[in-house]
């Protein structure tokens, strides 16, 4: 009896977390599509992977409100960012922008 096997069916396109994790590209596109068109002033920055995430593209309002979504590999995180026709920018050489902190700071202060 395996009762510490996992139970139910593997998904066929791989995990579903970790740097290696398979990404609905459509549903990611459609959700920073939503977000861009629905905001003015977006940039798109692309995260690096980690131990526990894939490359993660954010974007980031004129006033700091953001999303973020994997999006499996740098280059294609890189071309969905440009195929929003919004600036985009490599987090590790700019850094995050402080509208970003400061949305999180008023987000936190909510009551």
């Amino acid at each position: 009896m395996a009762w510490w096997r996992r139970s139910g069916k593997r998904s066929p396109k791989g995990p579903s977390d970790g740097p290696n994790m398979a990404v609905d590209q459509q549903a990611v596109r459609r959700h920073l599509t939503e977000f861009a068109s629905s905001r003015r002033g977006v940039e798109a920055y692309v995260e690096p992977p980690t131990n526990v995430t894939a490359t993660t593209v954010i974007l980031i309002a004129h006033d700091g409100e953001w999303t973020r979504r994997a999006a499996g590999s740098r280059d294609s995180a890189f071309a969905l960012a440009r195929s929003l026709e919004v600036p985009v920018y490599d987090v590790l050489q700019t850094g995050y922008p402080n509208r970003m902190r400061e949305w999180n700071s008023r987000q936190r202060k909510k009551p």
